[in-house]
């Protein structure tokens, strides 16, 4: 495969993949099959990529350049694996193709960018005009996306069990923000910092969904990917508000979702569960938001901003660290919007058993 980067992140669980091995029809059990031994070449590095990766300083306050714009371009990659010989179809500015995953991937794209620059600050994903690349219809029935350090990779799904991974604009928000985490915190991707890591694509992924529509953080779903699978639109891969619940289906299993510390998965697997325990800091911050209220990425999503940020917080971040700069950030926000920022950040992570 020809794409490059450090830091390649899946939006899909491996376990829903690795119950459709055991449970799936023998075509089901062959593209899951494909799709995970094409994941773990990409994953296979990152845990000691992440940890030899050196630092760099890190700014608290972002400031976009005047004017700043998206510059996407989205490429097919007609199912083949080599980025290297896909075709661009859609340049910034040009009209709609009529190809449902080359027109979600630019307007995904386009609305994670404008989140970022209007309610951040930010100039895309590295805060310095970064040019935003899609590529579409890459491989043949692959049941993931990814972000692999430079650009966005999506599947087209297998057309059965899961819809191609453009349709929820969550998950391109989410993939393009493992690239301003890696950029900011650079979090390991294993353990609590890994799963920390997801978590805070999650949040964002869903600010991203929330604030393409209009959504008060009341009125929001907090689903991951709802719609990918094909026949049963009302689930999706996670629940931020109630982890554990996204899906239950005879081929795909349960959703295996901790929401609460006293129930927090140990395992090898997955670079130590970290889309899985994910589903604790996911809780916090929906608990959060809905305490404050309003729209979700305008107090409580700048705390969370703001703490990924933060000079401090280390590659290597625990539950309770991130908790507690996101304290720090709160009540610096605090002073400007009211102690009641602060007690609800403080409460939310008490609930979910981390402080």
């Amino acid at each position: 495969m020809a794409a490059t980067g450090l830091l390649p992140t899946c939006v899909m669980p491996p376990v829903l993949l690795e119950h459709l091995v055991l449970r799936g029809t023998d075509s089901q059990r062959e593209r899951a099959l494909r799709t995970l031994s094409l994941d773990a070449s990409l994953r296979s590095s990152r845990a000691q990529t992440a940890l030899l990766r050196p630092s760099r300083p890190r700014a608290v306050v972002a400031h976009a350049r005047a004017g700043a714009r998206p510059a996407r371009t989205v490429y097919d990659c007609r199912s083949s694996e080599d980025l290297s010989t896909a075709v661009v179809v859609r340049a910034e500015g040009a009209p709609a193709t009529g190809d449902a995953a080359t027109d979600e991937a630019y307007d995904g794209l386009g609305a994670t960018f404008e989140l970022f620059r209007q309610a951040y600050g930010r100039d895309s994903i590295d805060d310095e005009g970064l040019p935003l690349r899609g590529f579409v219809h890459f491989g043949q029935s692959y049941d993931n996306a990814f972000w692999d350090g430079q650009q966005m990779v999506f599947g087209d799904g297998d057309g059965e069990v899961f819809a191609r991974f453009t349709v929820a604009i969550d998950v391109i928000g989410h993939e393009l923000t493992h690239g301003v985490t890696d950029d900011e915190a650079q979090l390991v991707y294993s353990q609590q910092s890994g799963a920390l890591n997801e978590s805070v694509s999650d949040v964002f992924g869903s600010l991203v969904k929330q604030w393409s529509l209009g959504q008060s953080a009341d009125e929001a779903d907090w689903l991951i990917g709802q719609g990918l699978l094909l026949d049963h639109p009302d689930m999706a891969l996670r629940s931020m508000a109630a982890p554990g619940t996204a899906y239950d289906t005879p081929e795909l299993g349960r959703d295996g979702q901790p929401a609460h510390m006293d129930d927090y998965v140990v395992t090898t697997s997955d670079d130590g569960g970290v889309h899985t325990n994910s589903g604790i800091p996911n809780k916090a911050f929906h608990l959060a938001a809905t305490a404050i209220g309003g729209n979700a990425w305008e107090v409580a999503g700048r705390v969370w901003y703001d703490a990924l940020r933060d000079p401090s917080l280390p590659k290597t971040a625990s539950f309770a660290t991130f908790a507690q700069t996101a304290l720090r950030a709160a009540e610096a926000l605090g002073h400007r919007r009211g102690s009641t920022v602060h007690d609800a950040v403080g409460d939310a992570w008490s609930q979910v058993g981390v402080l």
